[in-house]
């Protein structure tokens, strides 16, 4: 056995140095003499074109673009932060059979990334040292169970050294040295290949597994990786210096060999198919091949920083950090150069500044880039927003949608900076004050302001701290570290929801499924529906085989009763949820058993299975036949929707132009979301343009065609939708009232909808109904959702639109009727309006109508209340009238009067206050219906009766209750069955301030 096992190694080995000796042709002919070339020769287009070029023409990779920042139905992430995040769907063993990505076997690609919010959060490092950034390029090749370690590390050390001309003394190899603890040997492996390569032993170094293993997240595909890292001084032996966080000395490559799984349980298992996911940031290879030794000096940064120069009052970059940098205006360089990269690239991609989420991410990265570019750099208002086309020159051939987007991309950032400068000035406002009523041996600043201010204002933390720091004061870190955990936990439970949860089959149970020959599911009759001669619709039936089923982590050959599982059937009729269109519901009947009922809770794909999730009502196992029961209205009501979200697109885009961009949609049975990029809130007129145009293609019961074709074929139709997504080939076209053939044929695009779309759809408009937008509001600057209903609750929104007008008729001609105004009349009527408003806010009516009677109902409100405040200040007038004739040169003045409002009683006290300008003046109410004791006080500025709120409080201490206010003007409200009489009370109210007068005299 041990001989055999001698004999196996030996021929690995033989294997091995047999491939080595292929690709290494030539590749020991390189010498330091290449690096010689003139650094000029690199700039860093030219260096990510020779990356793409040298895979794709050199070893037959395919060349995939870079992803949007926005990560593709991958809620782990808040930003696209490595270049295989786009992969993942390969990795897992789940993409679409039927995608082009499911054909990828090489790869290379230049990758936007972010690194900001999240598990990689370099947001506050940035600015302070030469390399950090949130926006960064990432090279990238790819083999899915293609090449692995040999051609890797071969390809990478022949681009670097031969290509690029980087000296092979300079270049220093970092592999895995083993793990006891996971049972993991060193990489031997790598080690021996980087030895046959050339790489000298004492520049090849063995790390663990936090340098040298690679793992996606808690579980996933991973692996040990091997780093290359180049040494910028050179001349010398620098290994001591890796992984040591010394600047000269970094990291600029990293090729991971993903050969293992880490299961839910923390253990490692061995993948069935290995990758290769290999990342080099282009930031630092341009900074090493244009010979700086800052990411800033480089011509990916240089421009920006002129342009950011011209625009500030600021004194020219001079590349210098910590101590050195005085006021830190280099730093703020930095921070204004990169922040606006990264808020380019988002904002084209789709991501605006907003309050959750990679949004709110957005936005403290806008927030901290226009700080530190107005206060620091004391550039104008608008500074930002012009170094846009400098970004858009830097990036834009790689990125086009920069080109494309950057008139947007100005707007935006022009908008949210004017926001926040005011926001600045509210927040200062916010400070003073809460200082103002601190105690003034207080130190500490209460968090629950310095966390308003940041959640809600959008201040960042550091400027609070800045700011409280000027005036001797700090917050309490550790409240708002409870605030924010707070925070967290709802926003977590909000997010959470486990109801449509389905167990997604696993990497090794993918594998096992296609080394048991279990094909992928059919589930092409969820197309299957015609029309009757009824005009209703029918759905045809159904009959399957269980192929598979999944339970806990694992394939399990039965279930039984009450047992939830994931089944995978031969063929189904069930809808997945995908294409932004809910699941279909329903449930499942077993042959010889139609009564018991399998309820289908959620349906999900995962790598072209079909999962449905079922409770199972009895035992169910492999091999059984069930008949499947879709929940047909659940479904005919998605694919209302789902047909008159497509008629929606098209009539914005009809109305408003080609700005017009879907950002995002979900369809259920009861109704449809739609998020689309315009530049602010639709008018009434376009809300009513929008839905008639809606209507008239309902009206006209067009025919909806719909049909696959190839996607190159597809992609040339004239005037077609497309989100990103990555689509099957071939794709379903979906035309409502022009036939496919005639789009493939003629340029007639444009002149309906017609989209890519994997949903279930209407065979004719006229099926829709009828259509109401129930809501539309701006999500963030720049992008806008639609709620609309169809149908029956279109109809009912309608019904109750003209109920709401009805009701505001009514109070119109109740406002119009001559009377005697009173203060009770007119603040019920007051009230009427503010309910009627609240039920016009919140009931589903037409967004357009509600619009106009919010508009009304507002002008109304603020009529009654000028008029009430009319009414209120002639009633004090008159009482403090009756007053100064009872209490005349009174020093203080205490009395009873006769109101139930608080508004009435404060508008006597000041109206006293300023025809008795050296009294201290307060009154009280008793409120009848209450039996509350009401009261306010005024004192003269500078008095020595004291303050009003100390009066206020004092006056509490006998009564109860609470009161608040400043020095000069406080209020109250207290208990009077705590006192015989309520004339007791202002005898002692009375004395207590004659009492205060007399000590301080």
């Amino acid at each position: 056995m041990a001989a055999r096992i001698v004999l196996q190694k030996q021929l690995h080995w033989a294997l091995l140095n047999a491939k080595l000796s292929t690709l290494l042709t030539g590749i020991r002919s390189c010498s330091a003499l290449s690096y010689s070339r003139s650094h000029e020769e690199f700039t860093s287009k030219r260096v990510r074109r020779k990356f793409i070029d040298f895979f794709k023409e050199g070893y037959g990779h395919r060349v995939v673009p870079s992803s949007s920042v926005r990560p593709r139905g991958d809620p782990s992430l808040l930003f696209v932060n490595a270049g295989m995040n786009q992969f993942k769907p390969i990795l897992l063993g789940c993409a679409d059979p039927r995608s082009e990505m499911a054909s990828y076997r090489r790869v290379v690609n230049s990758q936007k990334c972010v690194r900001a919010g999240g598990k990689h959060n370099d947001l506050e490092d940035v600015g302070k040292d030469m390399y950090h950034h949130t926006f960064f390029e990432m090279l990238g090749n790819w083999s899915f169970g293609d090449y692995f370690k040999v051609e890797a590390c071969t390809m990478a050390w022949r681009l670097l050294t031969e290509e690029y001309g980087i000296p092979a003394e300079r270049l220093y190899v970092s592999y895995f040295s083993g793990d006891v603890a996971n049972g993991l040997p060193a990489d031997e492996e790598t080690r021996q290949i980087w030895l046959s390569i050339g790489v000298r032993p004492d520049h090849l170094l063995p790390f663990g597994m936090k340098d040298n293993f690679w793992e996606m997240g808690e579980t996933g595909p991973c692996g040990p990786c091997t780093e290359i890292h180049y040494d910028h001084v050179g001349n010398r032996n620098a290994a001591s210096l890796v992984n040591a966080d010394s600047p000269d000395v970094v990291e600029i490559w990293n090729l991971v060999f993903m050969q293992y799984n880490r299961e839910g349980s923390g253990s490692l298992r061995a993948l069935p198919q290995c990758s290769v996911d290999t990342g080099m940031g282009l930031e630092r290879l341009v900074t090493v091949l244009q010979g700086k030794r800052s990411n800033y000096d480089t011509d990916l940064f240089t421009p920006l920083l002129s342009a950011i120069h011209q625009c500030s009052k600021a004194p020219a970059y001079q590349g210098r950090a910590g101590e050195a940098d005085a006021g830190q205006v280099d730093m703020a360089y930095r921070v204004v150069a990169d922040h606006i990269r990264t808020i380019c690239v988002c904002i084209a991609d789709g991501v605006y500044p907003g309050m959750t989420g990679a949004e709110l991410v957005l936005r403290r990265i806008l927030r901290r880039a226009v700080r530190f570019s107005t206060e620091v750099l004391q550039a104008p208002e608008g500074a930002l927003a012009s170094l846009v086309p400098t970004v858009s020159h830097i990036l834009g051939d790689a990125y086009p949608e920069l080109k494309t987007e950057s008139q947007r991309i100005m707007d935006l950032i022009n908008q949210n900076e004017a926001q926040f400068l005011s926001s600045l000035k509210q927040g200062r406002r916010v400070i003073d004050r809460t200082l103002s009523n601190m105690d003034k041996d207080s130190a500490v600043f209460p968090a629950s302001v310095a966390w308003s201010l940041h959640r809600n204002l959008g201040f960042p933390l550091d400027l609070i701290d800045l700011m409280l720091e000027e005036r001797g004061k700090m917050v309490d870190k550790k409240e708002m570290e409870v605030l924010e955990d707070e925070y967290e936990k709802l926003r977590f439970q909000l997010e959470e929801d486990d109801g449509d949860r389905v167990d997604q089959l696993d990497l090794h149970s993918l594998a096992e499924l296609q080394s048991r020959g279990v094909r992928h599911t059919d589930d092409s009759l969820k197309y299957c529906y015609s029309l009757g001669s009824d005009g209703q619709y029918v759905f045809e039936p159904c009959r399957a085989s269980v192929l598979a089923l999944y339970r806990e982590g694992s394939l399990v050959t039965e279930v039984r009763e009450g047992q939830r599982c994931g089944v995978i059937l031969d063929r189904t009729c069930f809808y997945a949820e995908q294409g932004g269109q809910a699941h279909d519901q329903g449930y499942f009947t077993k042959d010889g058993l139609q009564d018991v009922l399998f309820p289908v809770n959620c349906v999900r794909l995962a790598g072209g299975h079909v999962v449905h999730q079922v409770t199972a009502a009895e035992t169910l196992r492999t091999g059984d036949q069930v008949h499947l029961h879709v929940d047909e209205a659940r479904r005919l009501g998605c694919m209302v929707k789902h047909t008159a979200t497509h008629v929606l697109n098209f009539a914005l885009r009809e109305l408003l132009g080609p700005c017009v961009s879907q950002r995002g949609s979900h369809c259920t049975a009861s109704r449809l979301r739609f998020d689309f990029s315009v530049k602010g809130s639709l008018s009434v007129s376009e809300l009513q343009q929008v839905e008639e145009l809606v209507q008239n293609i309902i009206r006209q019961n067009a025919e909806v065609h719909i049909e696959e074709v190839p996607l190159s074929r597809a992609k040339q139709i004239p005037g077609l939708r497309t989100v990103d997504e990555v689509y099957p080939d071939p794709v379903r076209v979906v035309s409502v009232a022009v036939p496919i053939s005639d789009l493939l044929t003629s340029n007639t695009g444009g002149q309906s909808s017609v989209e890519l779309c994997c949903g279930t759809h209407l065979l004719r408009t006229g099926a829709i109904g009828d259509f109401v937008i129930v809501s539309e509001r701006q999500m963030v600057k720049g992008i806008s959702r639609i709620i609309a209903v169809t149908g029956d609750e279109a109809k009912k929104a309608r019904e109750a639109g003209q109920a709401m007008q009805g009701e505001l008729e009514s109070l119109v001609v109740r406002v119009g009727v001559p009377s005697v105004p009173s203060i009770p009349a007119t603040q019920r009527l007051s009230k009427e309006i503010g309910l009627l408003m609240n039920v016009v806010d919140s009931t589903p009516i037409p967004q357009w109508q509600r619009r106009e009677l919010q508009t009304r109902l507002k002008a109304m409100q603020k009529s009654s209340n000028t008029a009430i405040r009319k009414l209120e200040i002639n009633e004090a007038n008159l009482k403090a009238k009756e007053l100064l004739n009872k209490h005349s040169n009174k020093t203080v003045l205490v009395d009873l009067i006769q109101t139930d409002s608080i508004s009435v009683l404060m508008k006597t006290v000041l109206k006293l206050s300023k025809s008795t300008p050296d009294s201290l003046v307060m009154l009280f109410s008793h409120l009848q219906l209450s039996g509350k004791l009401i009261f306010a006080c005024q004192v003269p500025k500078g008095s020595t009766g004291g303050s009003a709120i100390e009066w206020a409080l004092h006056v509490c201490t006998r009564l109860g209750g609470n009161a608040d206010g400043s020095n000069e003007v406080a209020k109250g409200v207290g208990n009077p069955a705590r006192v015989a009489d309520v004339t007791e009370i202002l005898h002692w109210a009375e004395e207590f301030a004659h009492n205060k007068i007399r000590n301080a005299s």
